[in-house]
């Protein structure tokens, strides 16, 4: 199993869940997979069966179907660009709803010039649904051999931490034997996630969304007699923030509160917001600012325009002091002695410019709300997503995932990705082009 994987931690596959204790709060998912393997036509069953399109755009789709089957993709790929040449280019956010659940939907490119664009709807998701075309796997030869994308998009739901992952096999009107392709894609799915060490996959389900067998209605048959999609992605859990422990709360704005009285030195409040990352908040609480190291009491904390009791992760909240420090956008506000900063670290690197991360350049870093100038001092290796072994490299290539020793110009306060998905990641921007080129998850 490889190292790279390893280091960034694993999440346990989902239990089953008891309908009297289903998480009943909206499921970001996103879909990913490779070109043509049905993602939009996927996302437009769902919308479709759950009813959840608009009478004019439903008239507009038969308009243009003249007769035939509704082209349901068109529902997400809403781009010119993407109708001419039928493929997805950019992330489409769709919502849509079920007597049980509400429902986030991010359909992320499936072409490899926009992989960036499946980390990004990534970010932040539940689950991820990994489309599998059946119609391109040779399923008669055993063992089945996956496409790279798939590897590709598995593994980067894996390694940004989305909690669960599901295969969904799809075009099954499209092969004669559909028990025998299912069957030997879902060998080569199994394999494939025992060898690389995947975690959190909640089921491989086999799919139609052409004509929508097993997606909302459950598939009647003898070979399978598991759930639907929809039925699987309803009891799904969505991802909890971690509520309890150390504070740890990015500051984003730095609001003046002109109307409200000042305290008496002729300062008025101003007032720090910024969406909690780890643990909670109340008045009285202490506090320490980075990178000032200075201490200061919570005398109050607003959430949504109102003075509330307290904050926890997961929440957008604002932090009123009582006393006057000098602080700014990029600063963390952690529990006091908390914070240990680092200015070198290692870290698993998805690079996504066309540009190979090098040895040596000089890099911008964002962490949290902070930008810092940073370069890569070593590759350690690669991983090749084929053999799943650590290559030796030298640099990265585009979609490329490796092993490398960062160093930033100031120390920041950073934390295992696994243990903190806000305080462990960090984007990389190319200074010369201002293209966000890889994604970091500290070690």
């Amino acid at each position: 199993m490889s190292a790279v994987l390893k280091s960034v931690g694993l999440t346990a596959a989902p239990a089953p869940v008891e309908p009297s204790v289903l998480d009943h709060r909206a499921l970001r998912f996103l879909t990913a997979g490779s070109v043509d393997d049905g993602k939009s036509t996927l996302i437009g069953r769902l919308l479709y069966d759950s009813r959840a399109i608009l009478a004019d755009q439903l008239d507009t789709l038969e308009k243009r179907a003249a007769g035939e089957a509704i082209d349901l993709s068109l529902l997400t790929d809403g781009l010119e660009a993407e109708r001419e040449q039928g493929i997805t280019i950019d992330v489409a956010y769709r919502y849509f709803a079920t007597p049980r659940r509400k429902f986030i939907i991010a359909d992320a490119p499936g072409h490899e010039q926009y992989t960036r664009n499946m980390v990004t709807a990534a970010a932040g998701s539940d689950a991820a649904v990994v489309l599998v075309d059946i119609t391109k796997i040779e399923w008669r030869v055993r063992p089945a051999q996956l496409l790279p994308q798939t590897r590709r998009h598995a593994l980067l739901a894996h390694l940004l931490r989305v909690p669960s992952i599901v295969f969904a096999v799809n075009k099954l009107d499209a092969v004669d034997q559909p028990q025998a392709a299912y069957e030997a894609t879902r060998e080569a799915l199994l394999a494939f996630v025992r060898e690389a060490g995947i975690a959190g996959v909640a089921g491989i389900v086999p799919v139609s969304a052409l004509r929508g067998d097993n997606v909302a209605t459950p598939l009647k048959t003898d070979w399978y007699q598991g759930p639907s999609l929809l039925q699987l992605l309803e009891r799904l859990p969505t991802t909890q923030e971690r509520t309890a422990g150390e504070l740890r709360l990015p500051v984003q704005y730095v609001a003046r509160d002109a109307g409200e009285q000042g305290d008496g030195t002729g300062h008025q409040p101003r007032t720090f917001w910024g969406r909690i990352a780890h643990g909670s908040i109340r008045a009285g609480d202490a506090i320490q600012v980075f990178p000032s190291g200075e201490l200061s009491t919570v005398a109050q904390v607003h959430r949504a325009g109102s003075t509330v009791a307290s904050a926890q992760a997961g929440e957008s909240a604002g932090i009123v002091l009582d006393r006057q420090l000098d602080i700014s956008r990029g600063d963390w506000i952690a529990s006091p002695g908390s914070l240990k900063t680092r200015q070198r670290f290692e870290a698993t690197l998805a690079w996504l410019d066309t540009e190979p991360a090098q040895i040596g350049r000089k890099y911008w870093v964002r962490h949290g709300n902070r930008w810092s100038q940073a370069r890569i001092s070593a590759i350690e290796h690669r991983l090749d997503i084929h053999t799943l072994q650590e290559a030796v490299a030298t640099e990265l290539a585009v979609n490329e995932i490796g092993h490398v020793v960062i160093e930033v110009q100031q120390a920041l306060p950073l934390e295992a990705y696994a243990d903190n998905r806000i305080g462990g990641a960090l984007i990389v921007v190319d200074p010369s082009s201002n293209r966000t080129s890889g994604a970091l998850l500290v070690r």
